[in-house]
């Protein structure tokens, strides 16, 4: 395991989910819809703590710090050249969770493009080009990543032509992640052994930082305000990536709501949540609900400088 048990933690964390599953049930969470992974950077291994960590389910858009960090890498390799839209792909990936940016990068890196149907022979080479990003992450050889799966676009709407063969007739090969594998890439990437270097590695942060006090945090593309970040106290520096999913005409893809969120306070040990959950209500129909959780997790988790 990437983190290690600590007794207080666990506690505080346990009354913290206590607390939210039990707020927030009128709303529909439930515990087999809930899934909370605290992570507390001491140095070395973090404290962890995992609350159905194993839940392989649809992550949104918290799938696009993966395919970050494959296209830095793929840049600092040489795989793909940098260029202006790379830039502004990934930016916009990040900053306003744009599918479109993100299909151009995946499209970019594995080295296909999506549209009409192939026939067998060229579709069995496109899905292979395609699978290279379970390839990448697979070879890291975490534990963690064993049945998740990032190689499909991100769609707003329903799949065709060569993206509908390759999710499958029945929609089954979906992109899946669980909060475990979300919270393990945030601490490699922020204190563990990503496999970027350090002016990637910075970069990947700098993508993530949310700059609160700037006129576009208010914007609901943004995904603080009515994200974690939304209830975090105003003190603390936060890297984030959110992401939700209301009706997609699938209902195995339709109304999950997850943050995953890096929230440091100075002169206390940053804090990881990865948090992921489903159900119209919370998704959807209340859009506090997210910033509610947020204080609830902080008031339980995060130490006063000093502490």
């Amino acid at each position: 395991m990437f983190f290690t048990p600590d007794p207080d933690w666990t506690r505080r964390c346990d009354a913290a989910a206590e607390e939210i599953l039990d707020r927030f049930a009128p709303l529909g969470l439930t515990a087999d819809r809930f899934g909370l992974v605290a992570l507390r950077e001491t140095g070395g291994l973090p404290q962890g703590y995992v609350r159905n960590g194993d839940w392989r389910c649809y992550p949104c858009s918290v799938v696009k710090v993966f395919h970050l960090v494959h296209a830095l890498h793929a840049l600092e390799t040489g795989r793909i050249a940098a260029h202006d839209d790379l830039d502004r792909a990934m930016h916009d990936m990040i900053a306003w969770s744009s599918n479109t940016a993100t299909n151009y990068i995946i499209d970019l890196v594995t080295g296909t493009t999506g549209d009409t149907l192939l026939e067998p022979e060229a579709f069995a080479l496109w899905r292979d080009r395609r699978e290279g990003l379970n390839r990448f992450f697979g070879a890291l050889g975490w534990p963690e990543w064993q049945g998740c799966n990032i190689t499909q676009k991100l769609m707003d709407d329903t799949r065709y032509g060569r993206e509908a063969q390759y999710a499958g007739a029945d929609s089954s090969y979906l992109n899946v992640l669980t909060p475990l594998t979300a919270a393990r890439m945030f601490h490699e990437l922020f204190s563990g052994d990503v496999p970027l270097g350090p002016e990637a590695r910075a970069r990947a942060q700098d993508f993530l930082l949310r700059d609160r006090q700037s006129d576009k945090a208010r914007l609901p593309h943004f995904q603080v305000q009515e994200y974690l970040g939304g209830g975090v106290p105003e003190a603390a520096t936060i890297w984030s990536k959110a992401g939700r999913n209301s009706w997609t005409g699938d209902p195995r893809a339709s109304y999950y709501k997850h943050d995953l969120i890096r929230i440091a306070l100075p002169g206390t040990a940053p804090v990881i949540l990865s948090l992921m959950t489903q159900g119209k209500e919370l998704c959807e129909d209340r859009p506090e609900a997210f910033p509610e959780i947020a204080r609830i997790l902080c008031a339980h988790l995060l130490d006063q400088p000093g502490d």
